[in-house]
């Protein structure tokens, strides 16, 4: 399968879905979302608690709302603003609209109020709604993926099947001309020697380096003599010692490939194959970066079960045990757990790489059909573990 069937965007970019978004620049309008939602339940909302007060991370925030909405999955915008906050509506609007897909912005103050501009938003969405439904895939090559690398509820069999099987899936579409983001900082934390030598050149290393070393000291300072520990409650009671034994795992999931780019949280890469992106450890903040970026498609390997997708990018869950399999088989898509017990870990490769050929042509992952979206969630000054 050299080709997929997906839409193709304005800019020459290529979305896997065709999804009609709602962003307010700011949580206060994020009623005026929901009100449009609720009449109009096929648009997606990005709701988030944000845009306005920290001050110190208005750059950050609006450079992930930004890049969200020019997702290649996404297919047309409506951005609400209030008018008085710090990270302006028509900014966003503006910006998204570099991509040329269909783009408008309104602020509930110039409109004169919630009901007017929810009646209005209302009227555009099911515009946007109808435009994108005469939109037609057509043959795209892989070259124009990006897959998102993710873990959580990691458990110690995460880095023996789970992992592994995803390198397998990120080697594959790196070899035909793809893109996959490989983050998460703080659990790289011990892994710095093994990720520079990988690095396509001196300047890539060094910024390898300068990355999971600012991930170590920030752990230090907030964690002191407790730092090596810095992984969750249900990490250790998964049978994880450490975060450098964490760390060993997390990198897996990007392969062998040679590392071409350090990119910044939400920031998309210029260059093709694997990237690592300087990002959290907390799930949540971490794949709204990573969807910022523009990726497409996620694939979330967890031990101990976790369920959240994400609401414009299709998020497949690899469990690494055949018993998380079980237990959570209405959320998880992939069994590595098998690997213990004979299955070959190729042919578990081969499996995720399957999926992700049908999920890149409209069938959904666990997650995204049972709508596991959750809030969006962007990236702190004080991050998150």
């Amino acid at each position: 399968m050299n080709t997929f069937m997906g839409f193709e965007r304005p800019n020459g970019s290529v979305g896997i879905r065709n999804h009609v978004v709602i962003i307010p620049s700011v949580a206060c309008a994020n009623g005026v979302v929901a009100h449009i939602v609720r009449e109009v339940p096929e648009a997606v909302p990005l709701f988030h608690g944000h845009g306005c007060g920290r001050v110190g991370e208005m750059e950050l925030h609006t450079r992930t709302l930004r890049n969200i909405g020019k997702n290649p999955n996404v297919a047309a915008v409506l951005v609400i603003g209030l008018g008085c906050e710090v990270i302006k509506g028509d900014w966003l609007g503006l910006a998204i609209a570099e991509t040329k897909k269909p783009v408008e912005m309104l602020s509930i103050q110039a409109e004169g109020g919630s009901q007017k501009t929810a009646a209005k938003g209302i009227s555009i969405v099911r515009k946007f709604l109808n435009e994108t439904k005469k939109m037609k895939r057509v043959p795209c090559s892989f070259d124009s993926l990006i897959m998102g690398l993710e873990c959580g509820g990691s458990d110690a069999f995460s880095g023996v099947t789970a992992n592994p099987s995803v390198g397998l899936a990120s080697d594959w579409l790196i070899e035909k001309g793809g893109t996959a983001i490989l983050t998460e900082n703080t659990e790289m934390i011990g892994t710095s020697h093994i990720l520079e030598r990988r690095a396509v050149s001196q300047e890539v290393g060094q910024r390898i380096k300068k990355m999971i070393d600012d991930a170590e000291k920030r752990t230090h300072d907030i964690m002191g003599p407790l730092a090596s520990l810095v992984i969750a409650p249900g990490n250790m009671d998964g049978g994880m010692s450490s975060i450098q034994e964490k760390s060993l795992g997390c990198i897996v999931k990007g392969g062998i490939s040679p590392i071409t780019q350090v990119i910044d949280y939400g920031e998309i890469p210029s260059q093709k194959g694997l990237v690592l992106m300087d990002g959290p450890g907390y799930d949540n903040e971490s794949m709204a970066g990573v969807a910022a970026s523009g990726a497409q498609l996620m694939v979330f390997t967890t031990g101990r079960g976790n369920p959240i997708g994400f609401p414009i990018v299709p998020v497949i869950k690899v469990a690494s045990t055949s018993k998380l399999y079980h237990s959570m088989k209405d959320d998880m898509d992939i069994n590595a757990g098998a690997i213990l017990e004979g299955k070959g870990l190729t042919e578990v490769g081969d499996e995720l790489i399957a999926l992700i050929e049908k999920v890149v042509e409209g069938e959904q992952p666990k997650a995204e059909k049972n709508r596991q979206d959750g809030i969006l969630c962007l990236y702190t000054v004080n991050p998150a573990f």
